[in-house]
């Protein structure tokens, strides 16, 4: 079936911009309510654009989904490198990546969207769930580079624990629909982190 066939009661936008409106698109869509469940009629409609303009943008939803994680990647993980050049506290840097909020969106709490595409799309050799895959390896690494800043005794243990008690308060935030999760955990990284950086006996 031909997409531009079709009538449509939605305003179309040409023009230069398009990638940027249904990557916006895409990001509201896929934070309020998932990757699979947003279809493709869904995402034109929101960016005001044809399906022959979205997919001369990207070849796939596959594609797009890569796209939309790719944009969110730099902004979401922790910061190592503000310890090292600005004399920041790498403690109050650890701490920091709990006092996150999940990205903002119309729906319900969603949480990690890397950790919700892995789960969404679970073929280990997807691209994109290879892309979520590196991005919570990076995320590990980050968190292991400001332990060590901080002093912990075994930073790639310290680095591993807090990377878990995240994903655990972000699948729980999901799963209940609640940001307190994210609260306490907080509270058990202050214990982790006191405890692994306290000197030895």
């Amino acid at each position: 079936m031909n997409d531009e066939a079709s009538p449509s009661p939605v305003r179309r936008r040409r023009g230069r911009g398009a990638r940027e409106r249904i990557l916006k698109a895409a990001t509201a869509l896929f934070t309020s309510q998932g990757v699979n469940t947003t279809g493709m009629d869904q995402l034109t409609t929101a960016a005001h654009v044809s399906k022959r303009t979205l997919y001369t943008h990207f070849a796939s939803k596959d594609d797009l989904v890569h796209a939309y994680l790719s944009q969110l990647r730099d902004g979401l993980l922790p910061d190592d490198t503000a310890a090292a050049d600005s004399g920041a506290d790498p403690r109050k840097q650890l701490l920091a990546v709990f006092d996150c909020d999940p990205l903002a969106s119309d729906g319900p709490v969603r949480g990690c969207p890397f950790l919700n595409a892995a789960v969404e799309i679970p073929d280990p050799d997807h691209p994109v769930h290879q892309l979520a895959a590196a991005y919570k390896a990076e995320f590990t690494r980050r968190l292991t580079a400001l332990a060590r800043r901080a002093g912990a005794r075994d930073p790639e243990e310290l680095g591993e624990q807090l990377a878990l008690l995240y994903d655990g308060a972000a699948a729980r935030s999901t799963t209940f629909n609640d940001t307190a999760a994210g609260r306490q955990a907080r509270v058990i990284a202050v214990g982790l982190i006191d405890a692994a950086t306290a000197p030895a006996p």
